[in-house]
């Protein structure tokens, strides 16, 4: 960091955002270091007046009870977002240079720069660890109770980040496959629809371009490449499935955004798989194929192996889309590139198409449960 301020002070590398490369770094590697020599200090005044106990808990109570745990929490949560644009930044020849110049110093022990990122937070799981072992050693109860507390609080603190992080992280992804996925319009997508051009723009205005940027909580369960068997072709697809409904994407290497914008340019979410992101590093995007198929109306059929040797159909497997009425409006036939692959798949969706229906089924039992309770009153 010491040696990027040094550069930018001598303009080099003036674009790259020290703060969110670092965060908080310098402030946190310095409480850290104050609670260690706290610490240090305790022990050194221990042995050197012999002392027969230790008062560790005025240091414990003085750093955990303080901001500690705060400031540790501000550089986690940035943590995801540094990755990737380190990741983006890496790719540049000149901040190359530099950070291969810096993990040569043998401060850095042979780590490289990602692994030095993520030191912050295995020391913060590390810290009940510690208490344990002083509360393991201490004979004071007064002091164990204290110490027990501040144990309490930290792991509330570590647990609470956790979530945090997850939320953080499932919310960039979603945003990155916010454009990453590409919704045509209606009148591209199937050509039996004749829309004017004149009412383009009010049919577009009611498409739910944003669907994957809505306030629930949809969380992604599982992703990856399949073939989609048409009638005279085979066509590589790409499925999403999430905990609401499926989509069927077909992925398309293009160096323009649907819509004329430079995909390229935005930087990648780690959490992306190595095809996504393979993809987006090549300007490309998922083309929506069909409209998604809500879980609820998802019907899943594995192709006996008969159909398999009689029209050579490998690993596949049947998804209808049915309306409300019970009618299949749409019916798609995968391929897997193997057998364990298909099963997989046939696994994760009876699994959420399950949890769908037990999720639907609660919520309603609790609305008639309300409605009964409100004619009561």
């Amino acid at each position: 960091m010491y040696t990027l301020e040094h550069l930018q002070s001598n303009d080099f590398l003036l674009d790259v955002d020290l703060g969110l490369l670092f965060a908080n770094l310098e402030e946190l590697s310095q409480v850290s270091f104050n609670f260690a020599a706290s610490l240090f200090r305790v022990v050194q005044d221990h042995l050197s007046k012999a002392q027969s106990h230790m008062d560790f808990t005025s240091v414990l109570t003085k750093h955990f009870q303080g901001n500690l745990c705060q400031i540790h929490q501000i550089y986690c949560l940035n943590y995801t977002s540094a990755v990737f644009y380190l990741e983006n930044l890496r790719q540049r020849e000149d901040f190359g240079i530099y950070l291969k110049w810096c993990e040569k110093n043998k401060e850095c022990k042979r780590l490289h720069l990602p692994e030095l990122l993520v030191a912050p937070l295995h020391r913060l799981t590390r810290y009940p660890l510690l208490f344990k072992n002083i509360w393991n050693r201490s004979t004071d109860a007064e002091e164990r109770v204290t110490i027990c507390s501040i144990t309490e609080k930290v792991e509330k603190s570590i647990q609470d980040l956790e979530g945090k992080v997850k939320w953080l992280d499932n919310f960039q992804k979603f945003r990155q496959l916010q454009e990453v996925i590409i919704w045509p319009a209606l009148w591209d997508r199937d050509k039996r629809f004749f829309i004017p051009e004149y009412l383009k723009p009010i049919v577009r205005e009611n498409m739910t371009e944003n669907i994957l940027c809505s306030t629930n909580r949809r969380q992604l369960l599982h992703e990856g490449k399949l073939t989609l068997a048409e009638s005279t072709r085979h066509l590589d697809v790409y499925l999403f499935l999430f905990d609401d409904f499926l989509l069927i994407t077909k992925p398309k290497r293009n160096k323009k955004k649907y819509g004329g914008s430079d995909i390229a340019l935005i930087p990648l979410c780690p959490s992306l798989t190595p095809d996504l992101q393979s993809l987006v590093k090549d300007g490309g995007s998922c083309i929506v194929l069909d409209q998604p198929i809500p879980l609820d109306r998802l019907i899943l059929k594995s192709i006996d192996p008969f159909h398999v040797t009689v029209f050579g159909l490998r690993n596949a497997f049947l998804i209808q889309h049915e309306n409300r009425y019970q009618q299949c409006i749409a019916a798609f036939i995968l391929q897997a590139q193997t057998e364990s692959v298909k099963k997989t798949w046939i696994s994760k969706m009876e699994t959420a198409i399950s949890n769908y229906a037990k999720r639907h089924e609660t919520k309603r039992s609790s609305f008639f449960t309300l409605a009964a309770e409100s004619a009561e009153i």
